[in-house]
């Protein structure tokens, strides 16, 4: 289910902290955040996050396809390495 419209979009506090001052520095540093479950808002596009996904960060870069969007859905927790391989096909 989606959140509430009357709720609006949810961000933690320091995420809105952190990113007003990487704008107002001039810098285009990459931000470090660990909440996977804020909403990229308008005010975030063109700066650079390194989201944390359990093991490393890693850098996202936000364009205006991803407003509405959470973070987490751009830094994946796991690797999906294939299907092993069929030991019977190979043998016939």
């Amino acid at each position: 289910m989606t959140r509430s419209v009357w709720k609006g979009p949810f961000v933690d506090g320091y995420l809105l902290k952190k990113a007003e001052a990487g704008r107002a520095s001039g810098r285009h540093d990459v931000i470090k955040i660990w909440s996977r479950r804020s909403t990229i808002l308008p005010q975030f596009v063109g700066l650079s996050f390194g989201v944390y996904n359990g093991q490393k960060h890693v850098p996202v870069t936000v364009t205006e396809e991803m407003v509405g969007h959470k973070f987490g859905e751009f830094s994946p927790t796991r690797i999906f390495h294939g299907h092993t391989a069929d030991k019977k096909a190979k043998r016939s």
